[in-house]
């Protein structure tokens, strides 16, 4: 095999980052395009503002049609690799190229869809039912890497093999929806958060296109994908005037320090001194906001790890279905 086949999941992985930066930026530029809309009145948290004031015929269609494509590809390209059972390796697959040419093509179109008629999902289904479906894909990350690093300062929880193997096996099923379906929840608009949560998504839809590659489970390039919700989250509670930022960055940064840097191979003078940081940089936002700030710190990280074990029981009832191997699926 030649160095350049070696190189090839990396490779792919920086013009995919490129590819990222090139379509957020594309929505950046075509937003003056869109069609000047006089949007309801917010109406509050459960409210989203994005979506028209009525609904059109070819908006509620495009979007589901799309969308539906968008996830059936993708759950059958998983479905196919996944029977493959191919080797980790560092040269892409068949069904990698597919993967990537398949979700660059549909977040093209997701940009023209919003163009021409520009409803997402948002018209039909909550705003929760985006923002959930990621948490969740945020906690199923959680359990599943507890085996290699962890649930609480780098402790185990003895989670049985047959129950960690269910949320492996399936977890890129999953993961594909929450993606897919937020995807296709919001229009392609250009506020500040959301271009930030595109080129998250966007980065997500690659992740996802390098499965059964060594790229996609470089641990450096997963913890940064984990995190990327501390800066996504602040900076979009920055952006609006409920003063919620520090609860989304020291809840997430919380994470970090009870769970996610136990996955490297930091020093304890590493550790400690990220604990230093977060306690320190807590404890200045609390002086200015006052002490009631301290009981908004542990919501993200007590929801999350509860989340868990929910988690947890639910593919438990699941792998009971599943007969164990021994393998090294996704």
């Amino acid at each position: 095999m030649n160095q350049k086949a070696l190189r090839q999941d990396t490779n792919a992985a920086l013009w995919g980052i490129g590819a990222t930066l090139f379509l957020t930026f594309t929505i950046w530029m075509a937003a003056p395009l869109l069609k000047d809309i006089v949007f309801l009145e917010d109406k509050g948290a459960s409210w989203y503002f994005w979506q028209l004031p009525e609904r059109t015929a070819m908006g509620v269609f495009s979007a589901w049609f799309f969308y539906g494509l968008h996830q059936i590809t993708m759950w059958g390209l998983i479905f196919y690799a996944q029977r493959a059972k191919p080797t980790y390796g560092h040269k892409l697959h068949n069904f990698n190229w597919y993967a990537l040419g398949l979700n660059g093509f549909f977040c093209v179109l997701h940009i023209i869809q919003t163009q021409l008629w520009y409803d997402g999902l948002a018209q039909h289904v909550s705003i929760w039912s985006a923002q959930v479906s990621v948490v969740v894909m945020l906690i199923w990350v959680l359990l599943m890497e507890t085996p290699r690093r962890g649930l609480f300062f780098g402790k185990k929880v003895p989670f049985s093999k047959k129950l960690i193997y269910a949320a492996k096996k399936y977890h890129g099923y999953y993961f594909s929806w929450a993606i897919i379906y937020t995807f296709w929840y919001h229009p392609t608009e250009a506020t500040f958060g959301h271009l930030m949560g595109f080129s998250y998504i966007f980065v997500l839809l690659l992740q996802g296109s390098l499965f059964f590659t060594q790229f996609h489970v470089n641990r450096k390039w997963t913890l940064f994908l984990e995190m990327w919700v501390i800066v996504h989250g602040t900076l979009v509670a920055l952006e609006s005037d409920n003063n919620m930022w520090g609860m989304f960055f020291f809840g997430f940064a919380g994470i970090f320090i009870i769970t996610q840097m136990h996955g490297l191979n930091f020093t304890k003078l590493h550790k400690w001194g990220f604990t230093l940081l977060y306690l320190v940089g807590a404890t200045l936002v609390a002086i200015k906001q006052g002490p009631m700030f301290y009981t908004v710190l542990p919501r993200i990280p007590v929801v999350d790890y509860i989340g868990v074990f929910i988690l947890a029981g639910i593919l438990w009832g699941i792998a009971k279905l599943v007969p164990r191997a021994v393998n090294k699926e996704e």
